[in-house]
């Protein structure tokens, strides 16, 4: 009976101690695991504010605000505001001559594509500059999908305007699940000026980063 007993105790102890193994190897997963999403998200916040990438300097449109251009554009949005293509209009209208459609605002401000290397960027028609926010494609977020794009119209640009773009992060949101996997929202705010300094509008873009793989595997766990 000594014998039983002594072998019943020693099994119990071998039970509990591989529970209380398996929970302390838990916890210190879990601790882990906050440790690394609190790091993450200091890292996420230390952008905000943060120019998007480059130089960090503004973005000069290659051209100055120009009629053929308006005009190319009204004919293929078929958006024929007499404002944008007859000067003798314009002249008579609140806006005193020709003036730009105001959300062309992002197509001024567009660098000509360099095809040399086109292959080896990704399909990507400029050079990218530095990339603050690459540890977050690294961290998994491979996949991106644009949501959102707003305007904020301060001024319609004028013909002979040399409009500059600045770009920085505005916002960036907590661990999101949505149908295409677990990702986050990340806001950025481009601000167009003229030759003066003088702010023409704002445009807030919103992409939604998440990682591929989750979708991926909760397809095949559907399936």
């Amino acid at each position: 009976m000594t014998d039983e007993r002594s072998r019943e105790e020693t099994t119990h102890t071998d039970e509990r101690s591989r529970e209380e193994t398996t929970h302390t190897d838990e916890r210190s997963r879990e601790e882990e695991s906050t440790h690394d999403k609190t790091e993450f998200r200091t890292k996420l916040d230390a952008l905000i504010g943060q120019p998007t990438g480059g130089s960090g300097k503004p973005t000069v449109a290659p051209d100055p605000v120009n009629q053929p251009m308006i005009r190319h554009w009204a004919h293929a949005l078929d958006d024929m505001n007499p404002v944008y293509l007859d000067p003798e209009f314009a002249a008579k209208s609140r806006f005193g001559g020709i003036v730009s459609p105001p959300v062309m605002l992002q197509t001024w401000t567009m660098p000509a594509p360099k095809l040399a290397g086109i292959a080896e960027r990704g399909g990507v028609p400029i050079e990218m500059g530095k990339n603050p926010s690459a540890f977050i494609e690294e961290a998994g977020f491979t996949g991106i999908v644009a949501t959102n794009s707003e305007f904020e119209i301060e001024r319609y640009p004028r013909l002979g305007d040399v409009i500059s773009v600045t770009q920085a992060f505005e916002d960036i949101s907590d661990e999101k699940e949505t149908s295409l996997g677990t990702g986050h929202f990340i806001t950025w705010l481009s601000t167009y000026t003229d030759q003066n300094g003088e702010v023409l509008g704002r445009q807030r873009f919103r992409v939604f980063r998440f990682k591929a793989e989750a979708r991926a595997d909760q397809t095949s766990t559907a399936s």
